[in-house]
């Protein structure tokens, strides 16, 4: 992704956080089981969080008794964010980018990107995730991939939407298997702040409404990122098509990948 694309990108989504929070499913619990497991996130650890959006993922760390500071970049997301963990003591939400948020002296235990990671800047993530960590300390990314599975007629349908309306749709696109999507393993093999990675995927479905598929649909960026009359277009398409062919509730398929690091002495 070219640097101003990603920058406009990640600027939607601070666009409408009352929506984002209402609209965006959380992660499986039993990913947070293996984030304690794995990287050590329980109680009493100290955990960063870069770009904690709304707190889908820091409410369940909290809920484990960790202390966190979550860096969120979109001022109207960290006001949702601190009232969504203001029963959390130790949690802490600063609005700032990460790239230009200062690190504490203390290092953290784990650091965590939930969904939030790729739209950091390339050329410093890795290098500030590990100076915020101390030795040994994990780096845990989750990601989210929708994939082939769930209501697989309305998907194969919907493209003819996509491609009328919004015009980067690569034509004939058809969603992939969980098995066809690779580990994202380049980055991390590629610097010597981190040790191999270990991996562990989940698979689950949504039901979703019509009102509820197209406001979540609202939230991505993508859509967000189009002019208004394609927008209203392509979820006006999208609408019908699950109310007419669909009888208005259709179910989505989604890969959620946790990928855990440890930090090297070096």
């Amino acid at each position: 992704m070219a640097e101003s694309d990603r920058e406009r990108l990640r600027e939607t989504f601070t666009e409408d956080a009352e929506l984002y929070d209402r609209a965006r499913p959380g992660y499986p619990s039993e990913l947070f089981d293996d984030l304690a497991d794995l990287a050590g996130a329980r109680a009493g650890c100290r955990v960063l969080e870069i770009g904690c959006g709304t707190g889908q993922a820091t409410v369940p760390l909290a809920e484990r008794g960790c202390q966190i500071v979550a860096v969120e970049l979109g001022t109207a997301m960290a006001v949702v964010a601190r009232r969504n963990l203001a029963r959390f003591p130790l949690v802490a939400v600063e609005n700032s980018a990460f790239e230009d948020w200062p690190l504490p002296r203390q290092p953290f235990d784990v650091v965590v990107s939930a969904t939030a990671f790729h739209w950091i800047d390339p050329a410093v993530r890795v290098e500030r995730a590990a100076d915020a960590l101390r030795v040994e300390g994990a780096l845990a990314t989750i990601s989210t991939h929708h994939v082939a599975g769930g209501s697989q007629d309305f998907f194969r349908e919907a493209q003819d939407c996509y491609e009328r309306f919004d015009p980067s749709t690569p034509p004939g696109l058809r969603l992939r298997a969980s098995a066809e999507i690779p580990a994202d393993t380049a980055e991390l093999e590629g610097t010597a702040r981190f040790g191999p990675a270990v991996f562990r995927r989940y698979e689950w479905e949504l039901s979703y409404s019509t009102a509820r598929y197209l406001d979540v649909l609202r939230t991505y960026s993508g859509h967000r990122a189009l002019e208004n009359g394609a927008r209203a277009d392509l979820l006006g398409c999208i609408g019908s098509l699950i109310d007419e062919r669909h009888g208005g509730r259709i179910s989505k398929r989604y890969l959620t990948e946790l990928r855990v690091a440890r930090r090297r002495t070096c």
